[in-house]
């Protein structure tokens, strides 16, 4: 079969109906007269016609098809010829270096046998080809096959997931779109299972897969590195998760020692209590023993450690949340003192200090001056017409939510503690007001939001309104809001390399586990692509941390065989190999027709001499 790079160029076999035109308009019509005299000249003129006839079609058809060569070589033709090389070919090479290919086998990575069979299609690359090289964390190489050679020999594992599936989608988009007759996509992967979740369209471009055939090693890893809560005030657990065949041996630092040390079972968790006597904010890790995927063998995490906040529970708030309080006094949750106030939204007896930040120092571990409004926990008012009193306060403290109309009947917490609310009030956001988090909805609607310095309920917490008072939620809930969203030490986010995540309000840093420190700007920062604790930076301080983990599915390696990765894959045509000369050979397979437009511009070269020849030969005289 027979392709053109330059279709447009076949409009120019037009010019081939001009030799057939003229030779036609050569064409004498007439009576014809015979006079005696010239009898001997007809005779004459009947022995040569034919010859003569012959001689004028033979140089017409010359001419012809000398003019349609010429129009097909402009068109760039390409055929499927035998023998080496290829046409033109835009091909992009996928190289999957997530964390999973750094799993060693048979003593070498498994990123080392991919970069090698990349490297084998660059080098079968010619000078009219057009390359690229994308990685799994969506980075392009384009350029001269030297170009994305070197950057194939430089590419190293990620420390997570990153997007096999997008990276195969922008490649694939490179290739279709370049001008090329021929569209490849060359993809070397591990095959890991989890990177190719579901099937990926690829339109029109032909894809050769290479994965390794040798089977993944036995992995142990950390999953789950978590403090609970976040917040230490001053006791806590940390709780871990390892997934592994066998028992193994786990080791728990916080800063610079050593916490715990203990065994985990096979796909089992563990949780381990303390009460260390740092202040402030720290940063630990689960750590395991070293195998073949060394990625996934330590898990940070991050914790904040802090004497129990003191709560003040002003009378408007009820008997109910001043109860809850004298029992986590009594355990040890909280103390006496004004760092927390819970009150009805209009009794608040703070509004006056909502106007500007809070400028007396605080005692540490918290940062001075103290960087955020008074931390309260504001309730609806137990009679109504206290709302518009409420509306008033929330105004003038600068929280940007107002009370709205009553809602009555009986609807389910979601998101929150395990209640029902009877009485609630729409919670309506002030105009043009910064965002808040909602941490419970009630139909659909906000029922608890939190702010800076601020956690907002729509109901009063008795039981004519809601049921949460008469719960064994009760009480954790009130310890978590007033001992981590209410808490001004920040709070940690846990994040894949790479990711993004919304700046917090004030952040204008990140300090990284080095010491070194970047400026942040804007409505959202990206973590870095290294694991490890991060500190987020208010006015110098630590305002809390990203903690960044490879995903827990990357330490799952099990893989996927030829036929069910040949399944996630929609394109023109698609070849799964584990063979590494299958996978060369199928590399530029769509560019195995090579151009053709030399000969056709020889052939036409050709018919033009003959043709020269045959006008300038004449016929012989007759006798």
């Amino acid at each position: 079969m027979i392709g053109f790079l330059s279709p447009l160029w076949l409009l120019a076999a037009l010019a081939a109906g001009v030799p057939l035109i003229l030779h036609l308009l050569r064409r004498r019509t007439g009576a014809a007269i015979e006079f005696p005299a010239a009898r001997w000249l007809a005779r004459a003129e009947r022995e040569h016609s034919r010859s003569l006839r012959l001689r004028n079609l033979l140089l017409m058809l010359l001419r012809v098809f000398a003019v349609l060569l010429l129009a097909l070589a402009a068109a760039r033709p390409v055929a499927r010829l035998p023998g080496a090389g290829h046409a033109p070919t835009a091909i992009a090479i996928v190289l999957d270096n997530s964390l999973s290919a750094s799993a060693v086998v048979n003593g070498r990575p498994v990123l080392d046998d991919l970069k090698a069979r990349a490297l084998a299609v660059v080098r079968r690359a010619g000078t009219g080809d057009r390359l690229w090289l994308v990685t799994a964390d969506g980075a392009v190489q384009g350029g001269t096959a030297g170009a994305v050679g070197a950057a194939i020999a430089r590419a190293t594992p990620l420390a997570g997931a990153g997007s096999v599936a997008q990276a195969v989608r922008a490649a694939a988009a490179l290739a279709a779109a370049a001008p090329e007759e021929a569209h490849e996509l060359a993809i070397v992967t591990d095959a890991q299972a989890s990177a190719w979740p579901h099937r990926i369209s690829l339109g029109g471009v032909r894809v050769s897969v290479y994965s390794p055939d040798a089977p993944p090693p036995k992995d142990h890893a950390v999953v789950l590195a978590a403090a609970e809560p976040p917040l230490w005030t001053p006791r806590g657990a940390i709780h871990l998760r390892v997934r592994s065949a066998d028992s193994v041996s786990y080791r728990i630092t916080l800063g610079a020692r050593t916490l715990a040390r203990g065994i985990a079972g096979p796909g089992g968790d563990a949780v381990v209590h303390a009460a260390p006597p740092e202040r402030g904010w720290v940063s630990g890790t689960v750590e395991l023993e070293p195998d073949e995927l060394r990625g996934d063998d330590v898990r940070h995490f991050a914790l904040w450690l802090g004497p129990p906040p003191a709560v003040r529970v002003d009378s408007s708030a009820g008997i109910f949340a001043r109860d809850a309080v004298a029992a986590l006094e009594h355990a040890g949750r909280v103390a006496a003192g004004n760092d927390v106030v819970i009150s009805a939204a209009d009794a608040a007896p703070f509004a006056e200090q909502f106007a500007e930040p809070h400028s007396k120092p605080h005692p540490e571990p918290y940062p001075e001056p103290y960087p955020e409004p008074y931390p309260a926990l504001l309730l609806a008012p137990q009679p109504p017409v206290r709302i518009g009193a409420a509306n008033r306060t929330l105004e003038k403290a600068g929280i940007p939510w107002r009370f709205g109309p009553a809602r009555h009947g009986t609807n389910p917490v979601t998101g929150g503690p395990r209640a029902d609310v009877t009485l609630r009030y729409l919670l309506l956001p002030a105009a043009g007001a910064a965002p808040a988090e909602t941490l419970a909805t009630v139909a659909g609607e906000p029922w608890v939001v939190r702010g800076r310095g601020y956690v907002l309920v729509a109901s009063p917490l008795i039981p004519t309104a809601t049921d949460l008072p008469l719960r064994a939620a009760f009480l954790p809930w009130l310890a978590e809001m007033i001992t981590q969203e209410l808490s001004p030490a920040g709070r940690a986010y846990e994040v894949s390399p790479g990711a993004r995540l919304a700046r917090p309000a004030g952040v204008d840093a990140l300090e990284s586990p080095s010491g070194s420190r970047a400026s942040v700007s804007g409505d959202s920062l990206d973590a870095p692509p290294v694991p490890g604790v991060y500190w987020l930076l208010r006015a110098g301080a630590r305002a809390g941390a990203v903690v960044v983990n490879a995903e827990p599915g990357e330490s799952d390696l099990a893989r996927l065989d030829a036929s069910a990765l040949e399944g996630r894959i929609a394109a023109k045509s698609v070849i799964v190999t584990t063979d590494a000369a299958s996978f060369d050979a199928a590399a530029f397979a769509a560019g195995s027709r090579r151009p053709i437009g030399a000969w056709l511009l020889a052939l036409a070269l050709a018919m033009l001499v003959a043709e020269a020849v045959a006008s300038s030969a004449r016929p012989a005289e007759a006798a």
